[in-house]
């Protein structure tokens, strides 16, 4: 039988340490081929590249156990071509991350990782998102590597229902204090940004994103719950966006009667 076909790709760049760490975890479990972005790429959310041209490098060497490339583009970018233009056949599996920082709640929204893994999914790959509450670059991921495992292994094994695919964000704790993993709902949370103007010397004004995440629901069941309390959150994500609970509330509108 072969191996499972694994695609790993980030939005960190191809470097991060959050992505050797998945890349290591990854070859226990299957074939892997990596396509990640050349440069950092978080916050990119779904963006692709239209208006310029993209640039594959391949730089595994002969005798190095996986295929990687690098590319110029998005995260969103390297799934479509991993899967256009690279892989000999489908993968089984997308994995994306680890990524330095949370991906929790809102934030699902505007991340470059999770984004990555919905193209994954809507390309009807299985596909799992995985970030690291610490933004540092020398996180330590080792604590992570166990459920990572787990996790991809259960959705080899298990799949996942059509259009959905799995935001998994553990804890900044080490593995012996991680009370295991709980499947959460998104919390109802958000940023209060702002912006910092200054100006340069030679009087241009220009601004720095800033901002407080202020998470507004309490309940015991979300994702902000399960970090805050030890646990790892393990969302299943729908990049069906169609408010359907809306459907029959917003029939009873006069839309079709003239004016």
């Amino acid at each position: 039988m072969k191996k499972p076909l694994i695609l790993v790709t980030n939005d960190d760049g191809i470097t991060a340490p959050g992505m050797r760490a998945l890349i290591e975890v990854m070859q226990e479990l299957g074939e892997v081929v990596v396509v990640a972005p050349d440069k950092p790429q978080s916050a990119m959310g779904h963006a692709i590249t239209i208006n310029s041209t993209l640039f594959i490098n391949k730089i595994s060497t002969a005798d190095s156990e996986i295929v990687e490339y690098s590319c110029s583009g998005t995260p969103v970018d390297c799934v479509k071509m991993a899967v256009s233009e690279i892989l000999h056949r489908k993968p089984d599996l997308c994995v994306s991350g680890i990524n330095h920082g949370s991906n929790s709640s809102i934030n699902v929204i505007y991340s470059g990782t999770m984004s990555a893994a919905v193209e994954a999914g809507i390309e009807g790959i299985p596909a799992i998102g995985f970030s690291l509450q610490d933004f540092a670059w020398n996180a330590n991921f080792e604590p992570t590597k166990k459920f990572v495992k787990t996790i991809a292994t259960q959705v080899l094994a298990q799949g996942l229902p059509d259009g959905v695919l799995l935001n998994v964000n553990f804890p900044k704790l080490p593995e012996n204090q991680i009370k295991g993993i709980k499947v959460c709902r998104q919390a109802k949370a958000s940023w209060k940004e702002s912006f910092d103007k200054r100006q340069t010397p030679h009087g241009r004004d220009y601004y720095w994103l800033t901002g407080e995440f202020v998470n507004e629901d309490k309940g015991e069941d979300t994702d902000e719950w399960a970090l805050e309390n030890g646990y790892i959150s393990l969302v299943p994500v729908q990049f069906d966006l169609t408010a359907h609970h809306a459907m029959q509330q917003i029939n009873t509108w006069n839309l079709n009667e003239q004016n």
